[in-house]
């Protein structure tokens, strides 16, 4: 898979280290900050949203502070389901009920080692597809539409 990265500078720390365990068997787009000099988390959710939108990245993960701003700003974007996990159940039920596809990250939460496991979990975990989780899906799609938010 191609896994878009992305970081403000709270998260730079987090992201860089993060991109050595992606990369060991995914590839790894980086859409920056490149560094720890103040950056806005929302310019990052929407870089890393247009690598999922225009297909050059298949799933993102993204890390600012607390994860709550870069969360808020990527569900902004059509198209996005974006969930901030800091456990594994959430991480990957995440992807397998909700077809989430940014798996944000709160940097001043949680630890390198509880970082891996919890992308590790939502990498590998696929969407079912099951009837329920395909109609609650639906609604939330169906909620974009209605507020003039469609892909």
């Amino acid at each position: 898979m191609r896994i878009a990265v992305g970081s403000d500078h709270a998260g730079f720390y987090l992201k860089e280290e993060l991109k050595s365990f992606i990369g060991n068997e995914h590839q790894v787009v980086d859409v920056g900050t490149h560094s720890t000099d103040p950056a806005d988390y929302p310019d990052f959710a929407e870089a890393l949203a247009l690598e999922i939108l225009e297909k050059r990245a298949d799933r993102g993960i993204l890390i600012c502070g607390s994860g709550v701003g870069a969360s808020i700003a990527s569900n902004k974007i059509p198209g996005i389901r974006a969930g901030i996990c800091h456990d594994t159940y959430s991480a990957h039920q995440s992807v397998e009920h909700d077809d989430v596809n940014v798996l944000v990250l709160g940097a001043r939460i949680i630890g390198i080692e509880v970082a891996r496991e919890i992308v590790a979990s939502f990498l590998s975990a696929k969407y079912t597809a099951e009837e329920r989780h395909k109609r609650r899906l639906g609604k939330v799609l169906d909620i974009e539409k209605r507020y003039g938010r469609s892909t």
